[in-house]
């Protein structure tokens, strides 16, 4: 096979689309490996399913068959059209180091701007971006990994994804269903006979947001990808989409379309987080023997854990729930944060008397636990808890966390279990990369952790993993049972004996209204910069109030018991406000604090900071 450069990538993918159906073909969302434009190209494209693809297979529910190398399959529900003359914004579609969008049609306000041509576009894009990446490997045909979550639009992505790497000239590996750290262990996993490792996988998810939405994830062996390399990756894209759709001058007309290869990675994954569990309990097959252990799925991908994980390890995993995967979310948010996903696992705790409860979101990079007396282990317990076997395991590290940790987690870290606490900014990559940071510069760090559940470790490639969080809490109960067999969940929360949590907590968005005259023609960031630069002067005159020491975002505030953190949104036009205090009177005081403070700026909507205030009176 011919090498093929960053440029050839991008020509060869125009190749294989006449310019006057670039963005006029209909999808469908049924399971396919090939997507295609014309019979022509239906004969070019190329199907190899790995042999142990086969029992996979079964996951899926659109029958396929594959002949004469060509594809077909049934299709399911829906489709796109997209004109020609469609315009996209592509920098739009950027949500940090990931790619969001609308997916699926029929909210009102919310039009399809993630369509099938666009990812085709962004997958190629992606291929080019990686081959650039890979040029000191020199020039190469690039095996590209790609996976799903639950939502009812990934079929259709995955298949324009497939399209758009292999009209590139490279290989896929189509994973279906899994979960985004399985992504990106597929750049790191060993086994020719599997195709891996993988040069860079993507993960066609929108984590817990809405069913109309989705998005991508990309990972190379370094981890996944940061801002500048997004906003790279979508500036090619849109140079991509533009010159097919106009039909300009392409070179390798001839170029061959990579191939398509099936692997059922989600069971290779598995059987590492199986193996490293056996290993903590000294190689015991069943370590988890006579544990009843509940998993709720919230209808995602983490469905996997309870047959290729739990149940191998002796587990008993009755009254688990949601494991089955339904993009319309029909039960719950999958989100440990959610009020009401936290009380699903709870009630399935309590009344299946199980020992331990175990929740995932959608994709699998976030999770958090339930003790067998109902006790949530989410958050900032969380947290405490992974620091405490951490801590456990390199005396003195530091835990770096987000912004929104409390004063309790700072003492309890610090006073009872000996580390560190470096409080940074929200937002899981930056809380990551900082970890990184720390570690460069000679601070030893093995744990980077964020509030919603999003939690890496080092010896797990900085990877947030909510399945390998999981594992390590597993792993504890797992080693302590073979001291003594009736030990259950408490082992788990004696660990967090001690950590302090606010009785009231509270999040308030007030939102920036952009048309507002009091912008002045300039932007929320700068708007809302504003407001943060005033309430820093405002509370340097109030001896009740003590501004943090150390803080790398907004404005943090400890006082009457309590704290608050009043920060600009990393992408919205909005300021969080996190108030957390001791009693709903302390917690008042502090949101007249910072209403006084603000109310001069006419933009901002103080209605919900007014409404909790106005509980006191």
């Amino acid at each position: 096979m011919a090498a093929l450069s960053a440029k050839t990538i991008k020509n060869a993918f125009l190749a294989q689309h006449h310019p006057r159906t670039r963005h006029g073909t209909r999808y469908h969302s049924g399971f396919c490996f090939c997507i295609t434009r014309s019979m022509h190209s239906f004969q070019e494209c190329r199907l190899s399913v790995a042999d142990s693809s086969a029992k996979w297979l079964n996951t899926t529910t659109t029958p396929w068959t594959s002949f004469n190398k060509a594809v077909s399959c049934n299709a399911a529900q829906g489709g796109s059209d997209v004109s020609s003359s469609e315009k996209v914004d592509f920098l739009n579609l950027q949500n940090g180091s990931d790619i969001r969008g609308v997916a699926v049609a029929g909210v009102e306000g919310e039009p399809v701007n993630l369509t099938e041509p666009a990812t085709e576009a962004i997958a190629a894009a992606f291929a080019a971006w990686l081959l650039n990446k890979k040029e000191a490997d020199g020039l190469r045909r690039l095996r590209i990994s790609v996976g799903h979550d639950s939502r009812i639009s990934a079929h259709k992505l995955q298949n324009a994804v497939t399209h758009g790497i292999t009209a590139a000239g490279h290989d896929i590996l189509q994973f279906g269903l899994a979960s985004t750290p399985a992504m990106f262990n597929s750049t790191l996993t060993e086994d020719e006979r599997n195709h891996l490792p993988v040069d860079g996988a993507i993960m066609i998810t929108a984590s817990h947001l809405p069913y109309n939405r989705n998005g991508l994830k990309f990972f190379t062996s370094d981890g996944g990808l940061n801002k500048a390399d997004i906003k790279d990756i979508l500036e090619r894209a849109s140079e991509i989409y533009e010159e097919s759709a106009h039909g300009k001058q392409r070179e390798q007309e001839d170029a061959s379309r990579g191939v398509v290869n099936s692997v059922d990675y989600m069971s290779i994954y598995a059987s590492d987080l199986v193996q490293a569990v056996r290993k903590s309990a000294g190689g015991k097959e069943k370590p988890l023997e006579g544990l009843h252990i509940v998993v709720d799925a919230g209808n995602g991908a983490g469905g996997f854990f309870v047959d290729k994980v739990l149940k191998p390890l002796g587990a008993v995993t009755t009254g688990s729930q949601f494991l089955e995967p339904d993009g319309l979310f029909p039960n719950h948010i999958p989100n440990p944060e959610d009020k009401t996903a936290m009380n699903a696992i709870t009630e399935a705790v309590l009344d299946n008397k199980a020992d331990l409860g175990i929740i995932f979101d959608t994709d699998v990079d976030r999770s958090a636990a339930v003790d067998s007396s109902g006790h949530e282990l989410n958050r900032n317990g969380l947290i405490a808890l992974m620091a405490a076997i951490v801590l456990e395991e390199h005396p003195g590290t530091t835990v770096v966390t987000d912004s929104v940790t409390s004063d309790g987690l700072t003492v309890f870290i610090e006073n009872k279990l000996g580390g560190k606490h470096h409080r940074f900014k929200r937002g899981y990559k930056n809380v990551i990369d900082e970890a990184i940071r720390q570690n460069s510069i000679g601070e030893e760090s093995h744990l980077a952790m964020e509030t919603s559940g999003h939690g890496a470790l080092k010896e797990n490639h900085w990877l947030d993993d909510g399945a390998y969080l999981m594992v390590k809490l597993l792993n504890k109960l797992a080693a302590a049972r073979t001291l003594d067999s009736s030990i259950g969940s408490k082992v788990l929360t004696d660990l967090v004996e001690g950590l302090v949590e606010a009785a009231v907590t509270v999040e308030i968005r007030l939102k920036i209204d952009q048309n507002h005259a009091d912008l002045k023609g300039g932007s929320f960031r700068d708007y809302g910069e504003a407001v943060l630069r005033h309430l820093e002067n405002a509370i340097d005159k109030d001896p009740n109030l003590h501004k943090a020491p150390k803080n790398y975002e907004g404005v943090r505030v400890s006082g009457h018991g309590g704290w608050f953190l009043l920060r600009l949104s990393l992408h919205d036009p909005v300021l969080p406000l996190n108030i957390e205090a001791p009693s709903k009177d302390d917690a008042i005081k502090l949101g007249l604090a910072v209403l006084a403070a603000v109310s001069e700026f006419s933009a901002l909507d103080v209605t919900a900071l007014n409404k909790f205030v106005q509980q006191g009176t």
